[in-house]
């Protein structure tokens, strides 16, 4: 048999047994992308209408009506943008909201309190800095424009800004900048609406309750929920209340949950019976089958995410950014209090709202709060939520007009520029500390919230490495799983890379999809009974196309063993019961997949190439040191 080839770059699963639980990092990297977009977009805007103003004001001044009989809604391009568009950018804001809160860091409640208070502290200070240069001006009404972070612009240039180990500061950050959002939403519906018509409002709200109700039932048509929510849409707008506040409300009834083995085996089952009859009834059995095993906010934000990212938050820059720019200009922008107190609170303010309220919970807890990365990550964190282009666009064209909303959107893109520079000087100013200081100034000493229900039993599970290594890798895997098998050399060559690292194997046969996956596992516990289990470990996984009976016990008389106590062994699956442990534990862990990590009992998310899995048991070692007495 030829050897097997370096295994490629990969982040995939069984395509039957994918981890359903929307990833954290797949969520960063469409922001992170959306970003460059962003600032396209921006800078589009700035040189169309320092080219052309009088093009660029009239494209966005037109104005386009949607009729109905005798019912219409008329509003310019310009606002069909900011409150229509920008609705579904908020909807994708209140589905990772909703993720945060069932899957993410915010799953443990007291967790929620401090990057809440962190930040209603980052805006409150922000906004405290904004009204000391406005007091006693009509402008002071402005306040809301020096509250929110742009999620995308923030989080994108912290990936180009950032230290090391970004992926803690960026979830971090995203909590940070969740409650963010959601806060300055309730002030745009509250502060900054028109005169509040009831009739109508009260019609929006019957509705809303409505897609309460169809939630509850679990409804699953989405074109009764694009329906209700276009209707409550309308019946905001003609309320008087901004209207995007619909699609936040919307968001947040959108559960996430990981897939149950259960649910996938099902999905397994249906496609099967489609794959020997394939029929349209069959055809429809499968798909409402496999749409019941996602949760509706992993398939939302899969669909809604890239186009708000892409499309509908560039189009708004494009629709809001552009002021035309010349010496007077700036000399009359750099001179006045709403340009100022945008700059001000948001480069000054915002971070030490940020960092101040975390240090004060950290300190009045005794300890019980503290951040999951460390104090210049804080730091850094907190200077780069100082872009607040988005959101604060959108409400400065709420409260502000002509000249003033000029000089507004200077104090934006000012701040924007100046939130970044100080970013990049905190964290070249971390580079400078010793190792050990630096690593602890990034991740922190907090602890981390564990993933894996079942902690590493040396008496018990299988270890490979050291068992008292400061760094743990643990896989449930199937040795008839065709990404397990990929993973296997990358695993070796981790253990090769580093000595301090234990690796543990658990078994999660998908019987559903793999018919031999079972019988293997058992091969492996009969070979464990006699002091062999990594051996067979090693031949099962490297000969994936021959698990049969005989070619299992082919394996122990080749390994040296005991030929019939192995087949023994097999014949009264004398291991099912061990493997059965392993399943309940990943059960228990919200595992359905293979090859699915945990290090150091934390998930481990994304490619699981040597290169990303270096790079994870790097930082986990670093906590562990950091962690000791």
């Amino acid at each position: 048999m030829t050897s097997a080839p370096d295994p490629p770059r990969f982040s995939g699963r069984t395509a039957w047994a994918r981890s359903l639980e929307t990833p954290l990092r797949e969520f960063l990297r469409t922001e992170t992308g959306g970003a460059a977009f962003l600032l396209t977009a921006a800078v589009a805007a700035l040189v169309w209408v320092n080219v052309d103003a009088s093009s660029y004001n009239s494209v966005w001044s037109t104005t386009l009506s949607i009729r109905v009989s005798d019912a219409s809604v008329a509003l310019d391009l310009r606002s069909w943008v900011n409150s229509g568009l920008m609705t579904f950018f908020f909807f994708v804001v209140g589905l990772e909201a909703r993720r945060e809160f069932d899957l993410g860091e915010l799953r443990e409640r007291r967790r929620f309190a401090l990057p809440l208070l962190a930040g209603i502290g980052g805006m409150a200070v922000a906004v405290a800095v904004y009204l000391a240069f406005n007091a006693g001006r009509p402008s002071a009404h402005g306040w809301g424009v020096a509250m929110s972070t742009d999620t995308a612009f923030a989080l994108g240039m912290l990936a180009l800004v950032g230290p090391r180990f970004p992926d803690r500061l960026r979830a971090f950050m995203l909590t940070v900048v969740v409650v963010d959002d959601i806060v300055a939403l309730v002030v745009i519906a509250t502060v900054y609406s028109g005169p509040i018509r009831f009739v109508p409002l009260a019609v929006a709200l019957a509705l809303y309750a409505l897609i309460f109700v169809a939630r509850t039932v679990r409804l699953r048509v989405g074109l009764v929920y694009l329906a209700l929510g276009g209707a409550a849409w309308v019946g905001l707008l003609k309320a008087g209340v901004e209207p995007v506040v619909i699609g936040l409300a919307m968001g947040l009834l959108a559960y996430a949950y990981p897939a149950s083995r259960s649910t996938l085996e099902r999905a397994t089952e249906r496609f099967r019976e489609f794959r020997e009859q394939p029929t349209a009834e069959l055809a429809r059995s499968a798909g409402a089958q496999l749409r019941a095993a996602t949760s509706d906010n992993e398939r939302l934000q899969q669909l809604f995410h890239p186009w708000t990212s892409y499309a509908i938050v560039p189009l708004f820059a494009l629709a809001n950014a552009g002021i035309a720019i010349n010496g007077g200009f700036l000399a009359r922008g750099f001179s006045s209090p709403i340009t100022l107190g945008i700059l001000f609170g948001y480069v000054v303010g915002k971070p030490a709202g940020i960092f101040g309220t975390t240090w004060l919970l950290a300190r009045l807890s005794g300890g019980r709060l503290q951040p999951p990365v460390g104090w210049a990550a804080v730091a850094g964190g907190g200077t780069i939520a100082g872009i607040g282009f988005t959101v604060s666009l959108l409400v400065a064209t709420l409260a502000f007009h002509g000249t003033q909303l000029e000089e507004a959107k200077l104090g934006i893109l000012s701040a924007a520029l100046g939130a970044s520079i100080v970013t990049w000087l905190v964290f070249r100013a971390t580079e400078l500390l010793p190792h050990r200081l630096r690593v602890r100034a990034l991740l922190g000493t907090a602890e981390q919230l564990t993933d894996l229900y079942d902690e590493v039993d040396p008496e018990r599970d299988h270890v490979r490495g050291p068992v008292d290594a400061p760094v743990s890798v643990v896989e449930y895997g199937d040795f008839e799983c065709p990404y397990c098998g990929q993973a296997e050399p990358v695993l070796r060559e981790l253990l090769r890379d580093f000595t301090d690292v234990s690796y543990v194997w658990r078994h999660l046969p998908l019987n559903d999809v793999h018919p031999r996956a079972q019988l293997a596992a058992e091969a492996a516990e009969a070979a464990a009974d006699q002091g062999a289990f990594w051996e067979m470990h090693d031949l099962l996984l490297d000969h994936q196309d021959a698990l049969r009976p005989d070619d299992l016990v082919g394996y122990a008389r080749q390994l040296g063993l005991d030929v019939d106590r192995f087949t023994d062994a097999l014949r009264t699956h004398s291991g099912a019961a061990r493997i059965a442990e392993d399943v309940d534990s990943a059960d228990l862990s919200g595992v359905s997949g293979t090859p699915t990590f945990f290090i150091n009992g934390r998930r481990h998310y994304g490619a699981y190439d040597i290169d990303t899995l270096s790079a994870a048991v790097r930082a986990a070692g670093a906590r562990a040191v950091l962690a000791r007495p």
